[in-house]
């Protein structure tokens, strides 16, 4: 990570950079759930999504998804993170060597732009000149992006009991773009470092059977 010279601290939903302010990645790294948890960790991830793109299915689902690919859409801070950040992760979420099975968990890049697509073409020239390797990971622009169904949506803190439920219910209709609910989903996921969810927790204000199932499990 290039970003050690930066304001880390992340502050809670009220504090966090409107979209206007914020910049957005998409990858294809396999089965959604466990990229949305890694990355939604990371200090300077504002949001996180999961969805289908890729495709030419007009309305994807997950039992009827066509030819998308399961992706996570990362929102991000660019004062604190930068795209080829996210690229690191990228490569190390997936094997870039090999060409999944299936369609719907394949390794892709989604640009969103010239510039995104020109940093991914060097971040995948550079693994590749670096590992001796060819680098099978395909760089596409992202044409739509199709919002996964609510169960989906931080799976893993969805998954955990009781805190789940809790943040669900606390936050409503604004838990899929919750600052909270990510570096939460990413934190019960065993991301993270002790000391980032220590200072984390002692920013936000949680319920108190939240609270304390988050100091049991982590």
């Amino acid at each position: 990570m290039g970003t050690t010279d930066r304001t880390t601290a992340l502050a809670p939903d009220e504090a966090a950079p409107p979209p206007g302010e914020t910049r957005t990645a998409t990858f294809g790294l396999g089965c959604f759930w466990g990229p949305d948890a890694r990355f939604g960790a990371m200090e300077g991830v504002v949001r996180t999504r999961v969805g289908y793109a890729g495709g030419t299915e007009p309305a994807p689902s997950y039992y009827s998804l066509g030819d998308h690919t399961e992706v996570v859409q990362v929102e991000y801070d660019p004062d604190v993170l930068d795209y080829p950040d996210l690229l690191d992760v990228c490569w190390r979420s997936h094997d870039p060597f090999s060409a999944a099975r299936k369609r719907q968990y394949r390794g892709v890049i989604l640009v969103h732009d010239d510039d995104q697509r020109a940093a991914a073409e060097r971040s995948r020239d550079e693994l590749a000149d670096r590992t001796g390797k060819s680098v099978r990971t395909p760089i596409e622009p992202l044409e739509a992006f199709f919002l996964a169904e609510e169960t989906h949506q931080k799976y893993e803190l969805r998954s955990t009991p009781i805190l789940g439920d809790e943040l669900v219910e606390q936050y409503g209709d604004g838990f899929v773009d919750s600052t909270v609910a990510a570096r939460l989903n990413g934190f019960v996921a065993g991301h993270g470092e002790q000391a980032q969810r220590d200072a984390f927790l002692a920013s936000v204000d949680l319920p108190p059977a939240a609270l304390s199932e988050l100091e049991r499990r982590l």
